[in-house]
């Protein structure tokens, strides 16, 4: 019987002004959660305890919208929650704020050039997919090693959640944002030594 090393459930966190558009952000002080992203949390609180998830540790992203979730979720579970620094989004620099459409119409030739070399391309002050994922990887990897045979829960941007999903599963980082994760949707892996299991991805508690 294979031995699980660590079981993460990851929760994105719940809507902002910039979700309908799906804008790029990078920002750690905005957007907010907007009123719906706080009904949806209530939502995945409730998932989370009729389904009885025991967690040891909750771990959050620094941005308002992760913290603002977290702190809705560790309420009702009566816990307290890390805040993780270098768990933020991907760095999108001169195209924060702005969704693709934007980005089509302000920035066409970046965008071919995304196209071109989706690996090794970043806009201005922006981090390459390759960069992003080692970062987000590199601390998954602590947080299993420091909680071994534990139960974790991470709140955090849908980004890094596809990420975490790439890397448990070797899908190619020019597919990873193939993976939809929406809003306030829970997201399990289960790894162990050498591989991980995905378990649900971005479910949404109706």
């Amino acid at each position: 019987m294979f031995k699980r090393k660590c079981k993460i459930t990851f929760i994105a966190h719940g809507s902002t002004i910039y979700s309908e558009d799906n804008r790029l952000t990078d920002k750690l002080d905005y957007p907010p959660l907007n009123e719906n992203g706080e009904l949806e949390l209530e939502k995945i609180v409730d998932f989370i305890k009729k389904r009885g998830l025991k967690t040891n540790k909750i771990y959050a992203s620094p941005s308002l919208a992760t913290v603002q979730s977290a702190e809705i979720l560790a309420d009702e579970l009566k816990q307290d929650f890390e805040t993780l620094p270098d768990l933020y989004n991907r760095k999108c620099g001169i195209w924060s704020g702005l969704s693709f459409s934007q980005i089509e119409k302000k920035y066409p030739d970046m965008l071919e050039q995304l196209h071109q070399n989706p690996l090794g391309f970043s806009p201005e002050n922006g981090e390459t997919i390759q960069v992003f994922n080692e970062r987000v990887s590199g601390i998954i990897n602590k947080i299993i090693e420091n909680n071994l045979r534990g139960r974790v829960i991470i709140v955090t941007h849908p980004s890094i959640i596809q990420s975490a999903i790439k890397s448990a599963l070797n899908i190619p980082a020019e597919n990873q944002y193939k993976i939809y994760i929406r809003p306030a949707s829970a997201t399990q892996i289960s790894y162990y030594e050498g591989w991980a299991s995905l378990i649900y991805s971005g479910y949404k508690p109706l």
